[in-house]
Formats: structure tokens, C-alpha cells, sequence
């Protein structure tokens, strides 16, 4: 697999802003992630089921490994997503994922000992500066919510989404390449317990009667719901678990700031949302500091050049 196959995912994968945007209209966000991780894991296990049994033999680190990552990749990542998303733009909801890079820098410094140096340091500075005009931008009903200084609580929830979608793929991947545990199993698997997680906690703070959606709402939730399920949890989940057995973890964060502009894009033609060129200066600000991240990151042999034998990547 190419560079151009991590453009495509990316591009597809930034529509799920728009799509939860949309979908959020008809049913409150912890239902809204159980019901999609629930309806991708069953899918991805019975597939597994079905074609490849052998998938099932899992020692206890491999399912704790899988635990772990449903906990933190699918339901704290999803759930706080799609709490913030409720006050946030869908183009500045992806923006903010846009951290990501940095904490996979963060993580990589702290559980794998990966040396910070000057230019490091200088590329994380110019990164959180480009974050701070967006950060300062907040519309009508997130204001309502504001934390402290210009942070407001669904600023900080997309920012734990963040967090946490950034350690799950860490664990993903050495789920993946160090305890030889297939793409498919580890995403299935990790959804359906992850939406279980995510059904639970609805069923305790949100209003089931019989379930959170209006008889009148069920439709579009559905269409909403399969929609996203297809295009995130089977399509880009599992093509990204496959890109890591090719790329690391720090190169596919990086690429994956071309997703705010995808999302802008999205935005505007699904919920005619104005672009906001404060997001896209600030991408281009955000991605200088990465790129130099990036640089050093090659320098010092973390990230191998492309023309260096796939099977040789870290």
C-alpha cells in the first residue's frame, strides 16, 4: 500500500464529521456509539466467523490487549466525540483531531523512549500556536459551555477524544504486529465490546423508552447510522489497521492533517457550513510544525524514508 491509499482513507474518513453531525439530530451521542460499534463488530465477527475461524484463538494478552483498546480507540474516543460534536462544527471537530500527532509524539517520548530535541521541541511550539486562533473561535452554544480561559468542556472532550484515539491505534498496533493478532479481529472484536461499553452507560444517563430515538426519528438514525458504520468502522478502521503494518503510528498522524480540510469541504456541502479560513491558515501552521516533527523524527531513524523495504518499518 502507497501514499495515495492514505490520501483516499483520509478523505473518506473526514465525511464522519459531517455524517455524525447530521445523525446526531435524531439520537443522543452514547447510543448513537453503541449502535454503530455494536452493528461493525457484529458484522466484522461473523465475517470472521464465517471465512476464517482461527481468528478466535486468543490467548489472555491478546484479549486484554483488545480490552484496552476498546476501552480507550471506541468507547472513551467515540463517546467523547460525539458529545462535543453536538456543540461543535463538524470542520472544527476535525481540526481539533488534529492533535493527534502530538500526543502519538507525547506517547512515543514516554512508553518507547524517543529522544526530544530542539527541533522536536520547535515543531511542537509553531504546532500549538497554529491550534490557538481556532481554539479562541467559539460559536453561540459552545460558549454556553465554557471551562476556563477560551477552553470550553466540548473543546476539552474532542481533545480527550484525541487522547484516546491516539493511544488505542498504539495499542492497535502492537496488538497487530507484536502479538499477531489480525486487523479484522482486533477492530471486530474491540467495537463490539467497546459498543457495549458505550450501550451500557446510555442505558444509565440517557432516556430509554424504549430506546433514545423518536419512532418518527428511527429512519434517518438508521440510514445515518449504517452510513457511518460502512464507511468508518468497516472500511477506514480496518484499512488503517492494515496501513500499520506498513507505516508507523507518528506517519499516519501526520497525514492525517489533510483531514481538516476534507472535513471543511464536507461541511459545507452536507450542512452548509461556511469554510472557515481560520481553520485552514491554521492547518497550514499546525502542518509546519509537524513537518519539522517529521524531520527530525527521520533524521533520528524513527520513521524510515519511503524507499526503504516495508518490511523493515518500525
Amino acid at each position: 500500500m502507497s501514499i495515495p491509499v492514505v490520501v483516499i482513507m483520509y478523505t473518506i474518513w473526514s465525511s464522519v464529521f459531517s455524517l455524525g453531525k447530521m445523525t446526531l439530530q435524531y439520537c443522543p451521542p452514547l447510543f448513537l456509539t453503541g449502535a454503530r460499534m455494536v452493528m461493525a463488530g457484529l458484522l466484522l465477527i461473523g465475517f470472521l466467523a464465517i471465512f476464517k475461524r482461527s481468528s478466535f484463538k486468543l490467548n489472555r494478552l491478546q484479549i486484554l490487549s483488545i480490552g484496552l483498546l476498546a476501552l480507550f480507540s471506541i468507547y472513551l474516543s467515540n463517546a467523547l466525540e460525539f458529545w462535543g460534536l453536538q456543540y461543535l462544527s463538524a470542520a472544527k471537530t476535525c481540526f481539533i483531531y488534529s492533535l493527534s500527532p502530538f500526543f502519538a509524539a507525547l506517547f512515543s517520548y514516554l512508553h518507547f523512549n524517543e529522544k526530544m530535541n530542539r527541533q522536536k521541541w520547535l515543531g511542537l511550539g509553531i504546532g500549538f500556536l497554529g491550534f490557538t486562533p481556532v481554539l479562541l473561535t467559539q460559536t453561540g452554544s459552545e460558549d454556553l459551555l465554557n471551562a476556563f480561559s477560551f477552553f470550553s468542556w466540548p473543546t476539552l472532550a474532542i481533545m480527550g477524544a484525541a487522547l484516546c484515539s491516539v493511544y488505542g491505534w498504539v495499542i492497535l498496533r502492537l496488538v497487530v504486529k507484536d502479538h499477531s493478532i489480525s486487523p479484522l479481529m482486533a477492530n471486530g472484536a474491540s467495537m463490539l465490546f467497546g459498543g457495549l461499553l458505550a450501550f451500557g452507560h446510555s442505558f444509565f444517563v440517557e432516556d430509554w423508552n424504549p430506546i433514545p430515538v423518536l419512532p418518527e426519528n428511527f429512519t434517518p438514525f438508521l440510514k445515518g447510522t449504517l452510513l457511518m458504520t460502512l464507511v468508518s468502522n468497516i472500511i477506514c478502521y480496518n484499512l488503517y489497521g492494515m496501513l500499520l503494518k506498513r507505516f508507523t503510528a507518528t506517519f499516519l498522524s501526520f497525514m492525517g492533517l489533510l483531514s481538516p480540510i476534507f472535513a471543511s469541504i464536507n461541511a459545507l456541502i452536507f450542512l452548509k457550513e461556511p469554510i472557515s479560513w481560520t481553520i485552514i491558515l491554521s492547518t497550514g501552521v499546525v502542518s509546519l510544525g509537524l513537518w519539522i516533527i517529521y524531520r527530525a523524527e527521520l533524521k533520528q531513524g524513527y520513521i524510515l524514508s519511503s524507499k526503504a523495504p516495508a518490511a523493515d518499518k518500525a
